[in-house]
């Protein structure tokens, strides 16, 4: 359960998204729940502890990456009193797709013990690779809207009073968005909407391609938000509106001087009244140097020299910033990561040095490492560990200094939300899948000697807005569940992540459930799962060496073993080849070639890390050296890509007194050495 809640506001907005501007039809914009979502805003944001996972550097500036939803992530700043002044989000598109990392085994270093091994392994084109799904972007349409509704309060919460905010979206649910931020932000504080090409063309069937993303950008204050035009080098569409000059050979164009939107000084000019964009001060100013030019009628403009000018400033459409290509430098291989010049371009345009940047759909880490490398501070979440690691040996690479903190919220057991949903069933003892019987709410069914079958509700953990039981969610249960349940079913389990107050609840439903005879036993489904541990098997040796080459301690990795990692090889071994057997009863041949791991399984490690600092497991890791192998084999030491391959072993130049070891599907385990 969450600690506390933390307010969103000093006074709650009440209401969602109402499109009711047309006066003549009436129509309205609503969706089911909204009442839901303003109950829990009026709530506020659930708090939960906050662990310090690991600290990289003195770090002065207070960056931070933390390992959460963006609710919960809000919640903490706004309880440290941390404001930022610059937001860019990449959140799911609802656009039904699921995204998967693809996972590569090494080269086996035991195996690999010259060069030309090593070399030779790197010939075979087709890698021992294989997918696993990192999250799901599966929503309906209300559910995604009452979510970002909830995200987007919480994130105007710790926004600044000059702070902007950049939301990346494309077709699917944009124009649905744009209407709950007028709301939350308001209509007047809409700055603009940017259509970024991502790629030049897309060969769509029956369709235009489709090419394009949209970011909208608003701010908190429309006469006071941080702002620095862009410049675009000219083009030579743009390079003919400089037709103009004086003899001299500079080129210039001219711009009205009137006031724009009847805005401005009015005055006489010329024997001219009007109300000018420029003060009559100004005005005389401009005069004096030459930079006016007076039309036939006597009417002024201003010139504009060709050669006092940066480039041709940005317009809201981007054309010239493209996907990242597969032999990219940048490439982290992350399913929808964006471009840096992309982020670099929106950090430049609205921050100033030492300003905070924010992302709370951290993904990649592009946002936190080009803040970084522009000056700026950082503050970047997400819920899926593969992210966070992502995001944090992406930074380790730039230098970055920075902490880590996890949000213990009970549901990051597993690598993401989605792994631990497909394993959810299976842990749970005695958990039949749901029968035809049974509504879709129930997620199976648990016999008991006592009270027969026993149907169980799960929390979606894909879903923020269900993992908190509250009195909408059992009186649903109560008022649609139970009474379809069939006549011989005496009790149910509901299990949950969260609960408003258990006694408040529990009289709830001794009140409310008058219709059925059936018992509702609550779970804490967060104490379940804090139960279960999932670890790897490792076998190392530790030693003190000294020679001519290397003088320090040196730990070798003898073996290391993964259940997890071995039974997901195993499940796409198996899928492989019932679709060998299936090409052949369609008269095909086709090759299957299994992916194998040797005794020593040291194919399966991606990541090795050693603390020279911190003994104690409840303590921050410090990383005094660490090795990443990519998906070639090749070695990236402390952040620095080599051309070297792992030799099985790991230097320190002090005792290691922990070790880390992250296999290749993202789990990782700490040994005390």
């Amino acid at each position: 359960m969450a600690v506390r809640y933390i307010p969103y506001f000093p006074n709650t907005l009440e209401g969602q998204a109402l499109l009711d501007n047309f006066v003549r039809t009436k129509r309205v914009l609503r969706y089911r729940d909204n009442d839901r979502v303003v109950e829990n805003i009026k709530r506020g944001m659930p708090y939960y502890e906050v662990e310090p996972v690991e600290e990289v550097g003195d770090n002065p500036q207070h960056n931070m990456v933390l390992r959460g939803e963006c609710l919960s992530a809000c919640a903490y700043l706004k309880d440290k009193g941390i404001k930022v002044d610059l937001v860019y989000i990449d959140p799911p598109f609802a656009s039904g797709a699921d995204y998967a990392k693809k996972v590569y085994v090494r080269n086996n270093p035991k195996v690999a013990a010259t060069i030309a091994q090593a070399e030779k392994e790197l010939d075979n084109e087709e890698l021992r690779t294989f997918d696993e799904k990192m999250y799901g972007d599966i929503w309906d349409k209300e559910r995604y809207l009452n979510w970002m509704y909830e995200n987007l309060m919480a994130i105007k919460s710790v926004m600044s009073d000059n702070a902007s905010i950049y939301v990346h979206l494309d077709y699917h649910i944009g124009h649905y968005v744009k209407i709950l931020m007028d709301e939350i932000f308001g209509e007047d504080n809409f700055v603009n909407e940017i259509i970024w090409q991502r790629v030049y063309s897309h060969n769509d069937a029956n369709r235009y391609g489709q090419i394009h993303d949209t970011i909208f950008y608003y701010c908190m204050n429309n006469e006071d938000y941080t702002w620095h035009t862009q410049y675009v080098p000219y083009d030579e569409k743009y390079l003919k509106m400089y037709s103009m000059d004086d003899g001299d050979g500079r080129k210039y164009k001219v711009e009205n001087t009137m006031g724009p939107g009847g805005r401005g000084s009015t005055y006489e000019w010329n024997g001219i009244t009007r109300t000018w964009r420029y003060s009559q001060k100004t005005m005389e100013e401009l005069e004096k140097k030459g930079l006016l030019y007076h039309t036939s009628s006597g009417f002024p403009k201003k010139k504009v020299y060709l050669d006092e000018m940066p480039g041709k400033p940005l317009q809201s459409i981007w054309t010239d910033i493209n996907v990242i290509a597969g032999q990219a430098k940048e490439l982290v291989d992350y399913a929808t990561q964006k471009p840096e010049a992309l982020l670099e371009r929106i950090i430049k345009a609205s921050s100033d040095e030492g300003m905070v940047v924010a992302d709370f759909f951290g993904g990649s880490g592009v946002t936190a490492a080009v803040a970084n490398r522009l000056g700026r501070r950082f503050v970047t979440s997400d819920i899926n560990l593969n992210s966070i690691q992502t995001i944090r040996d992406r930074l380790i690479g730039g230098k970055a200094e920075f902490e880590i903190l996890e949000v213990k919220d009970g549901v990051s057991l597993f690598r993401n939300p989605v792994q631990t949903m497909d394993k959810l069933k299976k842990m749970i003892p005695g958990l039949c899948d749901n029968e035809e019987k049974f509504d879709k709410i129930w997620a199976g069914s648990i016999v008991s000697t006592q009270y027969g079958v026993m149907p169980v509700y799960l929390p979606n953990l894909l879903d923020s807005s269900s993992r908190l039981l509250d009195k909408p969610m059992i009186n649903r249960i109560i008022r649609e569940a139970l009474p379809d349940l069939p006549a011989d079913i005496r009790r149910v389990i509901v299990y949950y992540i969260d609960i408003t107050d258990r006694n408040d609840i529990e009289q709830f439903i001794k009140e409310q459930n008058d219709q059925t005879t059936i018992e509702i036993e609550l779970r804490d489904l967060k104490q379940f799962l804090d139960d279960i541990v999932v670890e790897d098997d490792a076998e190392w040796e530790v030693s003190e060496t000294h020679d001519a080459l290397f003088s320090g301690w040196k730990v070798t990795i003898n073996s290391f073993h993964s259940d997890r990692v071995l039974k997901k090889i195993e499940e796409v071994n198996l899928k492989g080849r019932q679709q060998v057997l299936q090409q052949k009863t369609k008269g095909k041949e086709k090759k299957f070639v299994p992916i194998t791991i040797s005794d020593e399984g040291l194919e399966t490690i991606e990541w090795i890390s050693l603390d020279c600092e911190n003994a104690e497991k409840n303590q921050p890791w410090h990383s005094d050296v660490e090795i990443k192998r990519d998906h070639l084999g090749r070695v990236c030491l402390n952040g620095k890509k080599t051309d070297e391959f792992w030799d099985g072993s790991i230097r320190c130049d002090k005792k290691p007194l922990r070790m880390k070891i992250r296999n290749i599907c993202g789990d990782e385990t700490v040994w005390t050495l």
